[in-house]
């Protein structure tokens, strides 16, 4: 099997449009649409997406849930519910791992070999984006380690700017 860093990758775009097995939407607790990519996301996929999410009665911080894609090139959409920054000493990093990690395990669950996540919590939720992109990829480093599916797992960045954070995050992970 090949390193971790080549299961990894970084991608500059809209999340929309990647044709993964997933796409993992950066959610809020009531998993109905919002702003940022969650409300891309509910857009590009229709109102049949809005439906499904209606009946998983939302989501907890830390967690996640799948739906199917619908109008998306993805087959599902994985929701993670990711910290609020307040700080950094209530328990966010721990969190925001736990989103990632939870997604990779509905993704192995689902036989999702492929699988895009958007910077999860760095938007209005106001993440460091530094720190964010480090939990990332160390979290999804440390799983891809344990477990060969996902094979392939794409950082898909809003801007270059983020993608450079990923990149630099990546550089500091190791094989194995």
């Amino acid at each position: 099997m090949n390193g971790v860093s080549d299961r990894i990758r970084v991608h500059t775009g809209d999340i929309t449009r990647l044709a993964v097995d997933a796409i993992v939407n950066a959610a809020n607790s009531s998993l109905l649409g919002g702003g940022g990519v969650d409300g891309a996301i509910h857009r590009a996929a229709g109102p049949e997406l809005l439906a499904e999410c209606r009946m998983l009665n939302g989501c907890s911080t830390g967690n996640a849930k799948l739906t199917k894609g619908y109008r998306l090139p993805a087959r599902y959409v994985i929701h993670a519910v990711g910290p609020v920054w307040q700080g950094g000493d209530r328990g966010e990093a721990d969190l925001l791992a736990s989103c990632y990690r939870r997604s990779l395990e509905i993704a192995r669950d689902h036989d999702c070999r492929t699988v895009a996540f958007p910077a999860i919590s760095t938007g209005i939720y106001r993440y460091p984006k530094d720190e964010a992109a480090g939990i990332a990829v160390a979290t999804t480093a440390d799983f891809l380690r344990q477990n060969t599916v996902p094979e392939v797992v794409t950082f898909c960045c809003f801007d270059e700017a983020m993608a450079e954070l990923y990149r630099r995050a990546l550089t500091g992970i190791g094989e194995n």
